[in-house]
């Protein structure tokens, strides 16, 4: 029994490990194009920040992908605009034991929810002519 113990909790380690994404496993797997960049930029994309005169792969490393892609024009040109949303899909991970006359069962349950919620636009990065030339963020 201890060994399904012990495998139910890798198991479940794994899980949680393959569904989170963070500016560290995005470096591990652009390891070449976040080791060309200058020492500041490396440094604001370990901690997952975005500044002016970034390029859309130096975005991607420190944020991700982001929710929405749209194009716009306004008094200075054409515009791409990146929105990025507060996390809204969830995970969790139950496990049960119980027992009674002389029998033990064990049992769990993986949840995850992807539900975007639609209202909650956090971060809107504007590029112009391929750098970034703005980025918008909303207090909740």
């Amino acid at each position: 029994m201890r060994l399904f113990q012990i495998l139910f909790s890798a198991v479940a380690l794994l899980l949680t490990a393959a569904c989170s994404t963070t500016p560290q496993s995005r470096i591990e797997k652009n390891r070449g194009a976040f080791d060309a960049f200058p020492a500041d930029v490396q440094e604001k994309i370990r901690a997952g920040r975005v500044d002016l005169g970034f390029t859309p792969p130096m975005v991607r490393l420190a944020l991700g992908d982001p929710a929405r892609e749209l194009n716009r024009s306004s008094a200075a040109g054409q515009e791409e605009v990146w929105v990025y949303r507060r996390s809204s899909s969830g995970f969790s991970f139950g496990v049960g034991i119980g027992g009674g006359s002389g029998h033990t069962g064990y049992g769990g349950g993986v949840s995850m929810s992807t539900a975007p919620d639609y209202d909650e636009d956090a971060m809107r990065v504007i590029f112009r002519e391929g750098k970034v030339t703005a980025v918008e963020t909303r207090v909740k």
